[in-house]
């Protein structure tokens, strides 16, 4: 992994894919590299660091109007320069760009090997190209059906062949592939970021298609040769969506969007009048609403830590009981799968390999699993049973912010709705609802003392180690703030319940080592003041993130920040926001990469 872009048509290739390949750095990336066909051969530009240095050597008048590109997010060998993509047979005829893993590659190589080919990387992607070249007899697309069926794992692939100058062939299984249809060219992709500035007519490949493009068309069809027609949808945001607007990072951008992006979770699904909420996709009528008594929620990263803040939630409106479980660990438990049973893949991006393997083993246990996305046409949103698109916009930092306090609009919409059948009464779905609807006000207020936060950054970024910790419903809160932390600032960052410090985690506390508290005015409060003096005790130094008018908060610890009050349930979303600028500020402080972390990627589709 992490981006792929391709191109054909009459235009130069070479330009184009460096933009696609620039529009896709927010994935997150390691090295990039493209190549360009013309008169009969290949032209290959790869480097590892990053796509300024990939310029900085391709040739201004570099020739060629059929090309592919690649980021490259190290999964086999290290970075460098031979292990970025594209890759190429030993003749130098076909080249290949690939997202995923290849399980079964040492047996392919090793196969390879005895007969005679030199591999030149580290990468088990560069097998596809040896293996497309052993297969070629004058038709790309052929080599490439006997080629991956060979192979086993993920693939979003694209290939060239020098002989062929106006084709370009694709194929996906499990890492997402996107055809993009122009006026006269055609473009392939893993993300229509990429291509969004040439066109908005996509198609979205699903697992086993493959589709073979010149510039003019296009067909789609299986492994077994059978055509397959293909609905063609359109992009429905702007290009300016993914620019900055004038903000210096992507991240500090998307965390003040987030009242506008409340804002569009929740339009049209609010229904003040029965004092309930409207959620049409989740192709579920009222009666087997009510049958549910058990909700599942499946997901990984910032996505798992909103699902334990809605399993608070649906606990607490609708008394249904309700789990968050990791993904990645929950394919490979066995899971029991139980009749009456609902369960939610949540992924920001749809294409979360974890997510989706832990999605479609539940499906083949009989269970119905909806999803909760903001990338319209991504995979666990077409094969999920139903489900809820939270419209964030495009979310282009690496680190999540605006999609996880959208992917908490979303639930809460669902735990008026079985709250709304079960147990709450109209004045009581009124309150919760006229709650909801505040939230982005009470955010805007919060933005308005961005100073206030940054000025605490600039004392505290030093510290090599924090500690983050909140109670009940905000316990998932103080996980998030810890994640953002290590994420963006590289900061050594751990989210505990406040009750298990002196369980363990208080042999850490010294005046190295600061704890940052979520105090909101909940039943919790008395027992989070108790947990904040018992560092102070220890000499430890305590920020704490209290309501506004919480003198004995500000009394006890070093530094506070205020939000404004609300209702108990709606304090994650404004406890949120603070932490995400702290770390932002930090981040900032410590001087690195805000919007493309080490080592991360936006969308993990391995793994």
């Amino acid at each position: 992994m992490c981006g792929i872009i391709g191109y054909c048509g009459p235009r130069i290739a070479a330009p184009i894919l460096v933009e696609g390949l620039k529009r896709l750095e927010y994935r997150g990336y390691d090295s990039a590299g493209i190549a360009v066909a013309q008169e009969g051969r290949l032209n290959v530009v790869k480097r590892a660091g990053k796509i300024s240095n990939l310029r900085s050597h391709v040739p201004p008048e570099m020739p060629g109007i059929i090309g592919i590109g690649h980021t490259r997010w190290a999964t086999h060998g290290e970075v460098t320069d031979g292990n970025a993509h594209p890759h190429t047979d030993r003749g130098g005829k076909v080249a290949i760009v690939h997202n995923g893993i290849i399980e079964n590659y040492q047996s392919l190589k090793d196969r390879l090997e005895s007969e005679g080919v030199t591999f030149v990387s580290e990468t088990d992607s560069e097998v596809i190209a040896h293996l497309i070249a052993s297969f070629y007899q004058g038709d790309l697309e052929q080599a490439v059906k006997e080629t991956v069926g060979l192979l086993k794992g993920t693939y979003g692939i694209v290939a060239m062949h020098a002989d062929e100058p106006d084709r370009l062939v694709g194929a996906r299984n499990g890492s997402p592939l996107v055809l993009g249809v122009g006026e006269d060219e055609m473009f392939l992709a893993s993300d229509v970021t990429a291509i969004i500035a040439h066109t908005r007519q996509v198609i979205y490949l699903e697992d086993g298609e493959v589709v073979s493009v010149s510039h003019r068309d296009y067909r789609t069809t299986d492994l077994r040769n059978n055509h397959i027609e293909k609905q063609i949808d359109h992009i429905g945001w702007e290009l300016e969506e993914i620019e900055k607007a004038g903000f210096t990072h992507f991240m500090e951008k998307e965390i003040h969007e987030q009242p506008e992006s409340i804002r569009r979770a929740t339009k049209g699904r609010i229904d003040l009048e029965y004092a309930t909420g409207h959620l049409g996709g989740l192709n579920l009528t009222n009666r087997e609403l009510l049958d549910i008594n058990r909700v599942k929620i499946l997901a990984a990263g910032t996505s798992y830590h909103a699902g334990l803040v809605a399993a608070y939630v649906l606990e607490a409106l609708a008394r249904i009981p309700t789990t968050a479980e990791l993904a990645s660990e929950l394919r490979y438990r066995n899971p029991i799968v139980e009749r009456n049973s609902l369960y939610f893949a949540i992924s920001q991006s749809g294409e979360t390999a974890d997510t989706l393997y832990a999605m479609r083993e539940v499906q083949r246990k009989g269970g119905r699993v909806l999803g909760i996305c903001n990338v319209v046409g991504s995979t666990i949103a077409r094969e999920s049973d139903g489900g809820v698109y939270i419209h964030s916009g495009p979310e282009i930092a690496v680190a999540s912010t605006k999609a996880f306090t959208s992917q908490l609009t979303a639930f809460y919409l669902f735990a008026l709705i079985m709250g709304r059948m079960r147990d709450m009464s109209h004045e009581q779905g009124l309150r919760f609802a006229q709650d909801l609807d505040s939230v982005p006000g009470h955010i805007e207020t919060i933005l308005g003392t961005t100073g206030k936060i940054q000025d605490l950054a600039k004392r505290y970024a030093r510290f090599d180690n924090f500690l983050f910790l909140g109670r009940g419903i905000n316990y998932p809160v103080a996980l998030e703030a810890a994640l953002k932390l290590k994420e963006v600032s590289y900061i050594h960052a751990e989210g505990y319940s406040a009750a298990e410090i002196k369980h363990g985690p208080i042999a850490l506390i010294n005046e190295e080592t600061p704890s940052f508290f979520i105090v909101p005015d909940d039943g919790l409060r008395g027992k989070v003041i108790n947990n904040m003096k018992e560092v102070k005790a220890r000499q430890g130094p305590v920020i704490a993130l209290a309501v506004e008018g919480d003198d004995e908060v500000a009394s006890i610890a070093d530094d506070t920040l205020f939000v404004p009050h609300t209702s108990e349930l709606m304090y994650p979303f404004l406890m949120t926001v603070p932490t995400q600028l702290f770390a932002y500020y930090c981040a900032l402080e410590r001087e690195c990469n805000v919007d493309q972390p080490r080592n991360l990627a936006k969308s993990v589709t391995v793994e």
